[in-house]
């Protein structure tokens, strides 16, 4: 199949431009944690359960349906790989701004963020060497790298960890001025990200091309199941339709850039894990507003979180 083809296929990105990339994550990041404040981290100890659940989703979960999809579909090695990266990462940077459009919990998903921000330094890294390894096609690409967690885990403590804390940390101290900061620092710096994003894709476009069928229905039916898990785990626990909301969203929008930065970092922008996380973080934003207009119709009545 020409689709093979792909596992020798390396996206091209300049050293510079990666950097810049890996600037401008840190800085998504650094402006979502602006409007952070410690006090939201109570909600961990208060009302333990809903983030648990939504920690349990995205954490352990998603991994595992994806795992089963690759098994079922057997996409070539690097999508599936590409997969496995997808969902071992934490929740996306639009994940807040889209539950509170859904009209669900958006306390819980700044503070499911906030914490899946956190253990994502280790449970990326791991997640996506135990996964990557079961799937014996995907385990050659990742003996052939050699892949350190050690240094996976320094580069998402330095562009998720690090701005996470800082962000908090300017709250604290200054806690309307890092709103006012937040606002407009997340605005800017989300959309710089999106146009690098966009110009990587347009500057390997014949490999975009050729590919993007091939990747198009996997990422969809990828999206649409992350959705599902998320809906039906936090349903079959119990929890509140706001609580659902948020968590669903949570576990269906992936911070496929940190995927995406990860593969360039350690893959040299393998094309196939490339071209699926690029392409995730065009769709999750168009399925993840689309849900919101679903449920920002349906508003729900007053109700006790759970």
């Amino acid at each position: 199949m020409t689709e093979n083809l792909l596992d020798n296929v390396s996206l091209n990105f300049d050293a510079q431009a990666q950097w810049v990339l890996n600037i401008s994550l840190a800085l998504v990041m650094f402006g979502i944690a602006l409007e952070i404040s410690i006090s939201d981290f109570k909600g961990l100890f208060q009302r333990p359960k809903p983030i648990f659940v939504g920690l349990f989703s995205q954490f352990f979960l998603l991994p595992l349906i994806t795992y089963l999809l690759v098994w079922l579909i057997e996409p070539i090695p690097s999508v599936a790989l590409g997969m496995i990266m997808v969902a071992a990462c934490p929740g996306g940077n639009v994940s807040n701004f889209i539950s509170h459009l859904a009209q669900g919990n958006t306390a819980l998903s700044v503070s499911l963020t906030a914490a899946a921000t956190l253990l994502s330094v280790f449970f990326t890294p791991l997640n996506l060497q135990f996964w990557g390894n079961l799937y014996l096609p995907a385990q050659q690409i990742l003996k052939q790298v050699a892949l350190s967690p050690w240094e996976m885990i320094q580069l998402v403590s330095l562009l998720l960890g690090l701005p996470l804390v800082l962000g908090i940390y300017v709250n604290h101290l200054k806690p309307n001025f890092a709103k006012k900061l937040g606002k407009v620092l997340k605005v800017v710096s989300l959309v710089f990200f999106i146009v690098l994003v966009f110009l990587a894709l347009f500057n390997n476009r014949a490999v975009f091309y050729e590919y993007i069928i091939y990747v198009f229905w996997i990422v969809v039916l990828h999206n649409v199941l992350a959705f599902l898990t998320g809906f039906s785990f936090a349903e079959l626990m119990g929890l509140s339709k706001k609580n659902v909301r948020s968590i669903t969203i949570e576990t269906g929008i992936q911070n496929s850039g940190l995927g995406l930065l990860l593969i360039f970092s350690f893959f040299d922008g393998l094309g196939g894990m490339a071209l699926l996380a690029a392409f995730w973080g065009i769709w999750h934003l168009v399925s993840g507003l689309l849900l919101a207009a679903f449920w920002g119709y349906k508003p729900i009545k007053t109700e006790t979180l759970t």
